[in-house]
């Protein structure tokens, strides 16, 4: 990961102090930042010292989904954040996930997988891999259970499951250009992991809905004006746009945390809520035809192509 620009010294641009003392710190604190962490096989993570920041680029093999493998990363990440990152250990402030995939956040959910639990007639394979992606995003939400922000970096597509999994972040920065979508309604289904619940809470149960079954792409600029989209970066500046944004926080940081856990607290959201949507899911893929399967392939297929092109 190493086209993330330095934090700037003493009087640079970001205005973080750094002090030989310090400098001491950060190298105490680098080093004991577990290898397992930067060496998980789809993330690319990063610890800067100097901002107390998590940077993690996915960086999933074959087509940009949410595969077991990937999933099985994530469980990993967050319980190694969450065992050595904190108050009294590693100083941890802001984390932040984005994607290494050129043009795509995530197209969502294993869609191959789908195919073949659905075809078998596996509920309790379907239920399975939802209850675990919503198990992360439920554990994201919360922030760890830490005292830090969270935010999600959009600088492609985000579409299905990638949608909804940046729905789980304190802060949601897209560039111009990014887009967003729920395509499950073309081939009979629903985003069952986490759309209701978030886009409900934040903006109602009638604009949700709407969004849900539109099967239309929203460009960032559109989710930006709902208040999905936080704040709008230009194209390319993502990662800058985010160092900035931390760099003028520091001093508010306190605020900040404690601004989301009241957020939380004013519209609550447990984990059983999201099982059980999880659980109609599953219930309905049963459901899908042999055209509706035919139908979620050919998506499958036009991701991957599309994303072979970019790549």
């Amino acid at each position: 990961m190493g086209n993330l620009p330095p934090y700037g010294d003493k009087g640079g641009n970001h205005g973080i102090f750094f002090t030989q003392e310090d400098a001491a710190q950060a190298a105490r604190n680098r080093l004991a930042v577990p290898e397992a962490l930067t060496d998980l096989e789809q993330l690319d993570v990063l610890y800067d010292d100097v901002a107390g920041t998590i940077w993690t680029f996915m960086r999933p093999n074959g087509r940009p989904s949410f595969t077991p493998a990937l999933l099985r990363d994530f469980e990993n990440w967050q319980d190694l954040i969450a065992a050595n990152f904190g108050p009294d250990k590693i100083p941890l402030r802001y984390l932040v996930l984005g994607s290494r995939t050129p043009g795509v956040f995530g197209f969502g959910g294993d869609l191959e997988l789908f195919q073949s639990l659905i075809r078998a007639q596996d509920r309790e394979g379907l239920a399975a891999y939802g209850h675990r992606c919503v198990a992360i995003l439920d554990r994201n939400r919360r922030a760890l259970d830490l005292p830090i922000v969270t935010i999600g970096l959009v600088q492609g597509q985000a579409l299905g499951g990638g949608f909804e999994a940046v729905l789980s972040f304190d802060y949601l920065v897209a560039e111009k250009g990014a887009s967003f979508g729920l395509p499950e309604v073309m081939f009979g289904l629903f985003p069952g992991m986490g759309a209701h619940a978030i886009l409900s809470r934040k903006l109602g149960t009638a604009a949700a809905q709407r969004i849900i079954l539109s099967n239309r792409t929203y460009s960032a600029q559109e989710m930006y004006d709902l208040g999905v989209v936080t704040h709008l970066a230009e194209r390319g500046e993502g990662v800058a746009y985010v160092q900035d944004f931390i760099a003028k926080n520091q001093r508010r940081h306190g605020g900040l945390v404690a601004a989301q856990k009241a957020i939380r607290r004013a519209a609550p959201l447990e984990l059983q809520e999201l099982n059980d949507i999880v659980d109609l899911w599953a219930e309905a893929a049963l459901g899908l035809s042999e055209s509706d399967l035919k139908l979620m392939s050919r998506l499958a297929g036009a991701q991957s192509r599309n994303h072979s092109a970019v790549a």
